[in-house]
């Protein structure tokens, strides 16, 4: 499967949050997912440390006034599946970044 990882631009003027780009995933052949895109991606400025941040897809809801989040994407089984789709991003961005 071919997945590529296109970058939304983001003016980071509005809000000032730290956001330094929203992510979308592209699948193409051989895919059973060819022709579509995953959506929700963002890539992060810290703002304490060093290193960025990649957060996934994912709904607010709320219960008994608490706001809570419900990951779209999540592992099967090992936990740990999600750092290597982080890296992925992580990596795109900095690539992304050095040709603007």
């Amino acid at each position: 499967m071919t997945v590529t990882v296109k970058f939304v631009n983001y003016d980071r003027a509005l809000d000032g949050d730290g956001k330094l780009a929203e992510a979308e995933l592209h699948f193409f052949p051989p895919s059973p997912l060819e022709g579509m895109k995953l959506v929700g991606f963002a890539v992060w400025e810290p703002t304490k440390g060093k290193g960025r941040n990649v957060t996934f897809p994912s709904r607010r809801y709320t219960i008994n006034n608490e706001k809570r989040s419900f990951a779209l994407l999540r592992p099967i089984a090992d936990t740990a599946a999600s750092n290597a789709l982080r890296d992925y991003i992580l990596a795109a961005y900095a690539a992304w970044e050095a040709t603007r």
